[in-house]
């Protein structure tokens, strides 16, 4: 197991984000030399090599296209092949953008019977780069109340769709958990919301939520369980709907099995088969 001081270092590049060459620097302080700092980074690091569903799998699959707030915003789609109307899922990315493991994760519900709907944030500033560090550093130029409209529009898009009941739910991850949280405030028509590890709404908008809630925590993530248990006062004191998960021992990202370091299968699997059963109970 990795020491927890580099987990949190990973953490800290993540999310603040730190420079590249500041975080190598730092990886070698507690690795002991940049030799070992990069003998580290395929552990840290994602690969997006073995997806758990390929591409190729018996799914319809599209990229789609619709007018942004601030620009064109692009998803990718993936449902059932059969034609017919299907409950729909929008499924939010980390602070990376739409990448191959996200696409992943839409074909993961797609086989479960939904129309998945995964949108890039990113697709205004011009898509997902190659590089994560340069993905990262072009989500400090976004604005959160942009991104937040672009999302709510994809609902829009889909109640359009032939192939959508109108029924509709999301899951988000990281950055997206915290974009599920805010699109259950913000869509009235939005059924069920399930957030991995994402940052929490403010309290007072807690009454406005319609959909039922799903929240899955790492019980190592001390900087998104800062605001775990006022959130979940507010949901009770509002007498909202939800669920509450803490997966003892993992990481934030524990979902994410492109990531060595940080995904942890049993507490994954768990926590999406618990997603699986959501979205089944309030979204169908």
């Amino acid at each position: 197991m990795l020491d927890q001081r580099i987990i949190n270092l990973y953490d800290e590049y993540t999310h603040r984000p730190l420079s590249r060459k500041e975080f190598l620097y730092r990886l070698a302080q507690l690795a002991g030399s940049t030799a070992a700092a990069m003998s580290l980074l395929p552990l840290l690091e994602s690969n997006y090599q073995a997806p758990a569903i390929p591409a190729d799998t018996d799914l319809f699959t599209e990229y789609i296209h619709y007018e942004g707030i601030n620009g064109q915003m692009a998803a990718y789609v993936a449902r059932p092949l059969e034609e017919k109307p299907y409950a729909a899922v929008v499924v939010i990315h980390e602070n990376r953008g739409l990448n191959a493991h996200i696409e992943d994760v839409a074909r993961r519900a797609a086989q479960a019977g939904y129309l998945a709907v995964a949108p890039n944030a990113l697709a205004p500033l011009g898509g997902t780069p190659a590089n994560e560090d340069e993905a990262r550093t072009l989500f400090t130029q976004l604005k959160p109340e942009e991104s937040l409209q672009n999302f709510v529009r994809a609902f829009e898009v889909l109640a359009a769709r032939k192939d959508c009941n109108g029924h509709f739910g999301c899951v988000g991850f990281c950055w997206g958990g915290a974009m599920a949280n805010n699109l259950a405030v913000q869509v009235p028509a939005l059924q069920a919301a399930v957030a991995f590890y994402g940052r929490q709404p403010a309290a007072e908008a807690v009454p406005n939520i319609k959909a039922a809630v799903q929240l899955h925590y790492a019980s190592l993530d001390e900087r998104v369980n800062a605001g775990m248990t006022a959130y979940e006062e507010a949901l009770r004191a509002a007498g909202k709907t939800y669920e509450q998960y803490v997966y003892e021992g993992v990481q934030h990202a524990f979902h994410n099995d492109t990531s060595a370091a940080r995904y942890n299968k049993d507490a994954a699997q768990l926590a999406w088969s618990r997603t699986m059963a959501f979205f089944e109970k309030y979204v169908q």
